[in-house]
């Protein structure tokens, strides 16, 4: 769960400071100042993290785990500690860790290879109705081709989930629940532990996708219990195609191989194969040992800010933003308890496509997302097409959010609503 702060006595973050490691923010966009609200799509990387990638390249470029020189050495050590590194930002065994390129990876490569190759068929795996397609299309696949069911956990109509028949769901032939730490639309902070308390009582196994609680909050993967848990570094201030899947060890050495070639065995033969220790049986080929670094580096960076303070800040600019949207006569999609809410919000002008809202924010360098977020079945359950969405991060200000109002009454203006 979220814990609600008064942003009146949350601690402070050096803004100013903070900002000032982003080279980004400088920009201006259409004469503007650059008002960066969109770090639920991906945040903006501090040049600790740019460095640490650049000084890999200069230094220590060399392919890991092959050959005995210098080079290869420094690449290996520093591809390993930064295994190391990751597992300790989310608190967990580092042998379970598997480097990926984002959560889309890391929820395929579950639902392709235990969802699809452990499970029998007719056994069933839970769903809720606010994940990103990340977190349903794979589990779709492995349906169709394992013979397996889906369920979902639906909704309240101020966008929690809809848990009062979760006992029914949970029983056999549920083998699996996957779900969402915070919603990309809604902000909805679920209660992971709870939840999984109850799977687990039933011997249910949890899959957490994590990409947008990662960044933003203390997450434990022991605290919460959980199987599994995907993330992405490119949304925590890593570099695109990082991030990550920790699983329990134990489950990773009962699944079989998500991808075959290098790396990832132990003893090839002409017609056979045995694999590699894990987590390297699921890391075929040349890693991508930078961008690890740089995920590292991100944990380092988001660590010596304070996560919790990182998440008081967010949690006193979602109360601003929430208050400016109202105040500017918005439709504002999800719970209003900050005890339950994440940095995302999501928003409707009147009859204005969130589309138009979006080109008439960007004018004025505001940049929002727009459209239906990968969340279609979600958008349908809304009643909408599509929404906008403002999400905050630690490098956001609450001038900012004054600035997202005006722009509000800007795409007013111009539509006359």
């Amino acid at each position: 769960m979220a814990t609600t702060i008064d942003p009146a006595t949350a601690p402070s973050l050096d803004l100013e400071r903070i900002r000032a490691d982003f080279p980004i923010l400088d920009r201006e966009v259409g004469g503007n100042p650059l008002t960066y609200l969109d770090s639920a799509a991906t945040s903006q990387k501090p040049i600790q993290v740019m460095d640490a990638v650049d000084r890999y390249y200069r230094r220590s470029n060399a392919n890991v785990h092959r050959g005995v020189h210098q080079l290869g050495n420094e690449a290996t050590d520093r591809f390993e500690a930064s295994r190391v590194r990751v597992a300790g930002f989310i608190d967990a065994d580092p042998q379970g860790l598997v480097f990926v390129r984002n959560t889309t990876e890391a929820l395929n490569l579950v639902a392709g290879s235990y969802a699809r190759e452990l499970l029998q068929k007719g056994d069933r795996i839970v769903l809720t109705l606010m994940e990103h397609h990340s977190n349903l299309v794979p589990w779709q696949l492995a349906a169709e081709r394992a013979g397996l069911q889906l369920a979902f956990i639906g909704l309240t109509e101020d966008g929690r989930l809809e848990l009062s028949n979760l006992d029914e769901l949970l029983a056999p032939p549920t083998r699996l629940l996957s779900l969402t730490h915070q919603s990309n639309v809604l902000g909805t902070v679920n209660d992971i532990a709870a939840i999984t308390a109850e799977a687990h009582r039933r011997d249910v196994l949890v899959c957490l996708d994590g990409a947008q609680s990662v960044p933003h909050m203390r997450v434990s993967t022991r605290e919460l219990g959980v199987d599994f848990l995907a993330f992405s570094g490119h949304k925590m201030c890593g570099p695109m195609g990082s991030g990550a899947l920790w699983a329990r060890p134990e489950l990773l050495e009962r699944m079989p191989p998500f991808l075959g070639g290098g790396s990832m065995i132990a003893k090839v033969e002409l017609e056979r194969s045995t694999w590699n220790t894990v987590p390297h049986k699921f890391e075929a080929g040349t890693p991508d040992v930078a961008s690890a670094v740089g995920l590292a580096a991100a944990c380092d960076y988001l660590d010596e800010v304070g996560i919790e303070r990182i998440h008081a800040h967010e949690q006193g600019l979602v109360r601003h933003m929430i208050d400016v949207l109202d105040e500017s006569g918005a439709t504002v999609y999800g719970p209003r308890d900050l005890a339950i809410h994440g940095g995302a919000v999501s928003f409707n002008v009147a009859d204005v496509h969130p589309h138009d809202t979006g080109t008439i924010l960007d004018r004025l360098g505001i940049a929002v997302r727009a459209g239906h977020h990968c969340c279609q079945p979600l958008m349908r359950e809304l009643d909408v097409p599509a929404t906008a969405r403002a999400s905050v991060y630690l490098y956001n200000t609450h001038e900012e959010i004054d600035r997202l109002g005006e722009g509000i009454a800007e795409v007013r203006r111009v539509f006359r609503v």
